[in-house]
């Protein structure tokens, strides 16, 4: 039963006096969990989920909640507003489409999202819509799940990987911070499109699902036509969650295959390729890196540990064993000026080179720290963090944008550049973010906030345009050189990630929720 308006008042004025008084909290809206057709068993999220829903400023009851304990308000709006204007853009121009374009005014897709309108920066932003108290927004993106969201219109292929992490993953991500059963119906519905991608001799998907004939392929270039380790390797926290909520084993019995698979192949140095043959089992490269084609099936390995309350040991011993052998074969350090990195290995052949993407592991470090048992390596985790973040840093600061590339490089006179010119763009990523976002957390240095304010400072410079924000292709030039695409992920991720490092801890506690590797927080065992 909600409160009554008087009631409302009544709590905000106290919570009010203790927020002068110096105590952090977060506030909850009224919520009563909705069930499909009457029915609790099958899909309604437990009181204790509610219960742990974070509210940040939301609007509707007059609330500022300015009081939190540690939170640089001034800023958080900034990129609140930041938000917004890139939301308004895509409203007025590519409603509907998946990105929007906005220089040119006009919608855009990507080959991962096949050849429909499904609006996959509504989905991948509702979420952090509703962090922000956007809640017009919010409602707008809500009404077209509800109403337009038909992924089985969608004709040719579908990433199986990009499916999962931004729909599925936004669409229970929402629903666990709401309760409404729209939002998991959903998430289901287009959770059972992919299934026929997991129909091999191991239970390892292929990459593509043509949702029109069901059937499923590996991508054209990928080394033989093999699955991806990032790919299939993140899937696990999206599928065990479905299965958790809606009482059916049929996704978490998808992970657990593919968690046997990884457990029995040999790997060599202890060392995990980014390809994988899903007929034979065995690897088709030796391509190992922490960034593209690697990256988040580390994440998901800590992450399902994690979110596991803890009780997934295997997933923590495999995660253990594939770091200490990253550690030991790829990470380097910089002959000027020691900075750390992890170089990719190609066959026999080391490449000093490091991935925007990769930048992502110092946020996972820090996660690691902070839940490791003892304190040795609490600290040499956080060690590992703080220097793979600086060098992430460096490679910011070292260009005329002060925005990072896609890929830099370490040679004897260069370090923490770009020397192609293939490389030097930036899409508006996330990982840099993301690990600053971790440390600031974890560590309270001021530094990493400071940092997060300089990159939107330089955002706002250099990639806003008129109706949004767009992707630039040189940051060593200050030339206006605008790809004209607004990636999702810019809603998802970037703004989420900086809006909630000018926030207090209380808003979505790494305790209480892990996000995914599209930003969309899922919440730990415990709250289920």
């Amino acid at each position: 039963m909600g409160l009554r308006l008087w009631e409302k008042y009544l709590l905000l004025g106290a919570l009010a006096i203790l927020g002068i008084m110096g105590v952090s909290f977060v506030v909850m809206n009224d919520f009563e969990p909705k069930a499909i057709n009457g029915d609790s068993s099958s899909a309604k999220l437990s009181r204790d989920i509610v219960a742990r829903k974070a509210f940040v400023d939301h609007d509707e009851i007059g609330f500022n909640s300015s009081f939190y304990g540690n939170a640089d308000i001034s800023k958080r709006d900034h990129v609140k507003d930041m938000m917004k204007f890139a939301w308004d853009g895509y409203k007025k121009y590519a409603w509907g489409a998946n990105e929007l374009r906005p220089i040119s005014k006009m919608g855009h897709s990507a080959s991962v999202f096949g050849s429909g309108r499904t609006g996959a920066s509504i989905v991948d932003a509702i979420d952090t819509l509703y962090i922000m108290g956007l809640n017009n927004e919010y409602n707008d993106a809500k009404n077209f799940i509800e109403t337009e969201l038909d992924m089985k219109s969608i004709r040719g292929d579908l990433s199986v990987f990009e499916t999962n992490i931004r729909f599925v993953g936004g669409l229970l991500s929402i629903h666990a911070l709401t309760g409404e059963i729209v939002f998991l119906q959903k998430a289901q519905e287009i959770a059972d499109l992919l299934l026929p991608a997991f129909d091999t001799p191991t239970g390892i998907p292929l990459a593509l699902v043509n949702i029109k004939t069901g059937k499923a392929n590996n991508w054209a270039w990928a080394s033989g036509g093999c699955s991806i380790l990032s790919e299939f390797g993140s899937l696990e926290l999206e599928f065990n969650y479905l299965s958790k909520l809606t009482h059916n084993s049929t996704y978490s019995d998808k992970i657990a295959k593919i968690r046997e698979t990884i457990s029995q192949i040999p790997k060599p140095d202890g060392l995990y390729s980014n390809y994988l043959n899903p007929r034979t089992g065995k690897w088709c490269s030796k391509h190992v890196s922490v960034g593209a084609l690697g990256d988040s099936f580390y994440e998901y390995l800590l992450k399902q540990y994690l979110i596991s309350g803890k009780k997934d040991l295997d997933a923590k011993k495999l995660y253990d064993d594939a770091i200490e052998a990253i550690e030991n074969h790829l990470l380097y350090k910089s002959a000027k000026n020691n900075l750390w990195y992890f170089a990719e290995l190609k066959g026999a052949r080391v490449e000093h080179k490091m991935d925007h993407l990769a930048c992502f592991i110092a946020g996972l470090f820090a996660l690691q720290s902070s839940n490791e048992p003892t304190q040795e390596r609490k600290e040499h985790f956080l060690e590992l963090a703080i220097k793979i973040a600086d060098t992430c840093h460096e490679s910011y600061i070292r260009t005329e944008t002060k925005i990072g590339p896609e890929s830099f490089r370490f040679t004897q006179d260069a370090e923490a550049v770009s020397l192609r010119e293939t490389e030097k763009y930036y899409i508006l990523r996330p990982e840099v973010i993301e690990g600053w976002f971790y440390l600031w957390r974890i560590t309270k240095d001021v530094k990493y906030r400071n940092w997060c304010w300089d990159f939107v400072q330089a955002m706002e410079k250099y990639c806003k345009v008129e109706s949004g924000y767009s992707g630039i292709r040189n940051v060593y030039r200050i030339n206006g050189d605008y790809d004209d695409v607004q990636q999702s992920f810019l809603l998802a991720e970037t703004f989420k990630y900086l809006f909630l490092i000018f926030s207090d801890d209380a808003v979505l506690p790494f305790d209480q929720w892990i996000f995914n590797t599209e930003a969309h927080p899922l919440p730990v065992a415990k709250s289920v």
